[in-house]
């Protein structure tokens, strides 16, 4: 049993490190495959690329966990929306259909992600067998924003241009949940051994939403994990003093914290679960005295409770890889 998957189980205090977009665009070996592969949904379709990119982060850090490189949007692609990213404005999608949304087949669906599978059971064979290989998905919100194009800026989301009842949306998360969790299997079965549910955009959900549009269809996505054995790692960013209740009603076996969190909060309010995470991504553009005191805290805070190393949120494209390096060794070090 890997590393990770022994902690998310047993709730233990295991070492492990590992962070979110490791595998990605600070790295000067995927800058190459990358301007070689213009076509972002293309390039997380073939495999064997795929594979690779995965393993990168691997090969020059010796991390204890390796995230497969693809992105939570494979989902609508495979759902029938077209997906384009535009620099430095992030990923475009055509127009919902909802007649086209709700006539898809899970059988075509796991055809049109085969590659994404088999990009993991690639990796599964390349990879030390105490090293997990983490799956990600969407939560339903999330993909949502992305699918109906209705995120105005960074902390905001147009809302009343829906046009679109309560209702409609609950069929349209129920829709989504089929799929997630589809994908989930899939992924599972393909050789990937955790998952972690991005609920990215959590934090735009209006008060008064937040138990339909992230709470429930959160649980419902963990407790379908439960049923299956599947280790899970939830993280509904920017939601503040509303992870206690998150935490509470949709029990996952692991909660990712991002860096507005306060991580001794966390370690009271947070319970029977392991936490991961906090360290704002920023602290590694700082000098390395700035970095490693930052570090320390969140190891010292979390020293005595089930605690996985990791970032806020995924590592920048700015970021220096032999900072990264460095920060390892720290942790390893302490």
């Amino acid at each position: 049993m890997s590393n990770l998957k022994k902690i998310l189980k047993n709730k233990n205090s295991c070492k492990s490190v590992w962070f979110m977009r490791q595998a990605g665009r600070y790295l000067p070996e995927f800058k190459n495959i990358r301007s070689k592969n213009p076509d972002f949904i293309k390039l997380c379709l073939n495999s064997d690329l795929s594979s690779e990119i995965t393993l990168q982060p691997i090969k020059r850090f010796n991390l204890d966990s390796a995230i497969i490189f693809s992105d939570i949007l494979m989902i609508p692609y495979a759902l029938g929306q077209k997906i384009t990213f535009l620099k430095n404005d992030g990923p475009k999608l055509s127009k919902f259909k909802p007649n086209l949304f709700f006539s898809n087949y899970e059988k075509d669906f796991t055809k049109k992600l085969s590659p994404v599978y088999d990009a993991i059971r690639i990796t599964r064979k390349k990879l030390e067998t105490e090293k997990s290989l983490i799956a990600f998905v969407g939560a339903p919100w999330t993909l949502f924003i992305y699918m109906y194009g209705i995120r105005k800026s960074k902390n905001q989301v147009e809302l009343d241009k829906l046009k679109i009842d309560d209702k409609k949306i609950e069929m349209i998360f129920q829709e989504l949940i089929k799929f997630i969790c589809l994908h989930i299997k899939n992924q599972i079965n393909a050789g990937a051994d955790v998952v972690q549910i991005f609920d990215t955009w959590a934090g735009l959900i209006p008060t008064n939403k937040i138990k339909d549009y992230c709470f429930k269809p959160n649980a419902k996505i963990v407790e379908f994990c439960r049923k299956e054995g599947i280790p899970n790692i939830c993280f509904p960013k920017g939601i503040r003093e509303k992870y206690e209740d998150f935490n509470k009603l949709v029990k996952p076996d692991g909660i990712s914290i991002d860096y507005d969190i306060d991580p001794i909060w966390a370690r009271d309010k947070l319970k029977n679960v392991v936490v991961q995470g906090g360290l704002s991504p920023y602290f590694l553009l700082k000098n390395e005295e700035e970095m490693f005191e930052a570090a320390t805290k969140y190891i010292q805070i979390f020293k005595d409770i089930p605690y996985v190393f990791n970032l806020g949120h995924g590592l920048l494209p700015e970021t220096d890889p032999d900072k990264v390096a460095k920060l390892i060794k720290f942790y390893r070090n302490f």
